[in-house]
């Protein structure tokens, strides 16, 4: 039942001993114990503030990242671009070159052509000219033979021609 109802003597011991703890502690723990308090607290808002720089500046690096990649796709096509044009002009020009060449060599082919043919048809003429040679040379000598036939063949000549 003491404890239920403490004497006086009970009483004032404890609050002695409560009183010089309580100065102890004030005295000595509570200033280091508030400063690491202090501290704790200055490193924690320390800390916000970083990962909020820090948060700001991941926003940034990442606003600054898809400007970068958005400038290297439009360069990208801007050099595939560029370099489509430059293979269709390639080709283009190819296609142009092998038909020049082509037309050159079809006109030379031509003009070698006639030349064989212009070539050919004096060949051929001469041959005819020179056969019709022999052959009316052969064929007067036969009826050339009597100066009357002679004679009837010079007249029909100048029939035949008119002047």
């Amino acid at each position: 039942m003491e404890l239920i109802t403490p004497d006086f003597g009970l009483i004032f011991w404890q609050l002695l001993v409560f009183g010089i703890l309580f100065f102890l502690l004030a005295k000595f723990a509570w200033k280091p114990i508030i400063n690491s308090l202090d501290e704790r607290e200055q490193s924690i808002d320390e800390a916000i503030k970083l990962s909020e720089t820090t948060r700001r500046e991941m926003a940034e690096l990442k606003a600054g990242n898809e400007q970068l990649i958005a400038s290297a796709r439009a360069d990208r096509d801007a050099v595939i671009k560029q370099a489509k044009e430059a293979a269709d002009a390639m080709i283009a020009q190819a296609k142009l070159d092998a038909q020049t060449a082509a037309a050159q060599e079809i006109d030379k082919a031509r003009v070698a052509f006639e030349q064989e043919k212009v070539a050919a048809v004096s060949a051929i003429r001469k041959e005819a000219a020179n056969l019709s040679l022999e052959l009316a040379e052969k064929v007067l000598k036969n009826q050339l033979k009597d100066k009357a036939a002679q004679e009837k063949l010079v007249s029909e000549w100048i029939s035949e021609v008119k002047l």
